[in-house]
C-alpha cells in the first residue's frame, strides 16, 4: 500500500516538473511576444510619466508574507504587537494590479492556428505592463506580489508571474488591494454572472475598479461544429455528446451572446470596463484598447 502510495507521489512529481518545464519552454517566446506588441502600442502613444506626491503618506496596512522583512515599517509595527507597512499616497494610486486566471477553461485552444486562452492574455498583460513601466507606472500581480514595482526588473519579475503563476480564484475571491486600486482582471469569465458579481462587490468595498479583459477561442463564440461530437468540461471530466451538434448551435449562440451581454452589463454597474478579445485577432487591438482605457480612467 505504501508503496503504491509512494509511486503515485513520484508520478505526480515527475507530471508537475514536465507542466514546469513546459511553461517555462513558453516564456521567452510569450516575453517576446508581448514585447513586440507593446512596441507596436508604443508608437501610437504618449507616455504617462506625470509628477506626483510619492512622499506623501497614505496609510499603514497589517504586513503580509508576501511583503517580506524589507517592507516591514518597524517604528510603527514596535508600537503593537503586529507588523504594518507604510504606504504612500501616490504609491496607492499609481499601481495597476494585474491578473491571469489560472482556471483549466484557460487551457483551451480549439486549433494549432491560435494560442491557448492562458498564453493569449498572459501575452496582453505583460505588453500593458511593459507600457505601463514605460510611463513611470508601478505594477503587481493579483495575489502573487503584493509589493508593486517599477522598471525592468519589476516588469521581469511580473511577466514571469504572469506565465508561469498559478492564477487562484482566491485572489479576486478574497483580495489584498488598497484603496482607489486599478485593476486588470483577464479570464475567459466562464464563471456565473452572480459569481462576478460577488467578486467585484469585494473590490467596491475598496473602492477599486478597472478593466475585464475577456479572452475567448473562436471556437467558444462561432460554435462551428457538426455532426456527432462530444464535449468535455476541462477540469472535471464531464462530458456532453451530441449527435447533430449543429442543430444547437443556434440556441448556443443566443445563449453566449446573453451572457456576454450580463458580463458587460456587470461590469458597467460596477464602473469597471469589459473588453472581449478573440484569440484568433491580434493581440495589438487588444492591448491598446485595454492601455486607452487604463489612461482614461486615471
Amino acid at each position: 500500500m505504501v508503496q503504491g502510495a509512494d509511486r503515485n507521489t513520484e508520478r505526480r512529481v515527475v507530471a508537475l516538473r514536465h507542466e514546469g518545464e513546459d511553461a517555462a519552454a513558453r516564456l521567452p517566446a510569450l516575453l517576446a511576444e508581448a514585447d513586440r506588441i507593446a512596441a507596436t502600442v508604443a508608437q501610437g502613444v504618449h507616455g504617462r510619466r506625470r509628477s506626483g506626491i510619492g512622499e506623501t503618506f497614505w496609510q499603514y496596512r497589517h504586513h503580509r508574507p508576501e511583503d517580506g522583512r524589507a517592507a516591514v515599517d518597524w517604528r510603527q509595527s514596535a508600537k503593537s504587537d503586529q507588523l504594518f507597512v507604510r504606504q504612500n499616497e501616490w504609491e496607492a494610486a499609481n499601481t495597476v494590479s494585474l491578473w491571469r486566471d489560472g482556471s483549466a477553461s484557460m487551457q483551451f485552444a480549439s486549433s494549432r492556428n491560435v494560442p491557448t486562452k492562458a498564453d493569449r492574455a498572459a501575452v496582453c498583460l505583460i505588453a500593458v505592463a511593459a507600457l505601463l513601466t514605460q510611463g513611470g507606472e508601478r505594477v503587481s500581480v493579483l495575489g502573487e506580489s503584493a509589493i508593486a514595482r517599477t522598471g525592468a526588473l519589476g516588469l521581469e519579475r511580473v511577466s514571469r508571474r504572469l506565465i508561469l503563476g498559478p492564477g487562484a480564484q482566491q485572489s479576486v475571491e478574497a483580495p489584498h488591494i488598497s484603496r482607489f486600486s486599478r485593476i486588470v482582471l483577464s479570464s475567459d469569465f466562464l464563471d456565473p454572472p452572480e459569481t462576478w458579481a460577488a467578486r467585484l462587490s469585494r473590490f467596491a468595498a475598496q473602492e477599486a475598479n478597472g478593466v475585464l479583459l475577456r479572452v475567448v477561442d473562436p471556437a467558444e463564440e462561432d460554435f462551428p461544429y457538426s455532426g456527432r461530437t462530444r464535449f468535455e468540461a476541462p477540469g472535471s471530466g464531464e462530458t456532453l455528446l451530441f449527435g447533430r451538434a449543429e442543430e444547437a448551435r443556434n440556441a448556443y449562440r443566443a445563449r453566449w451572446a446573453q451572457h456576454g451581454e450580463q458580463l458587460a452589463a456587470l461590469a458597467r454597474q460596477f464602473g469597471w470596463t469589459m473588453i472581449t478579445h478573440r484569440t484568433d485577432r491580434p493581440a495589438t487591438s487588444a492591448v491598446l484598447s485595454l492601455f486607452k482605457t487604463l489612461a482614461r480612467d486615471v
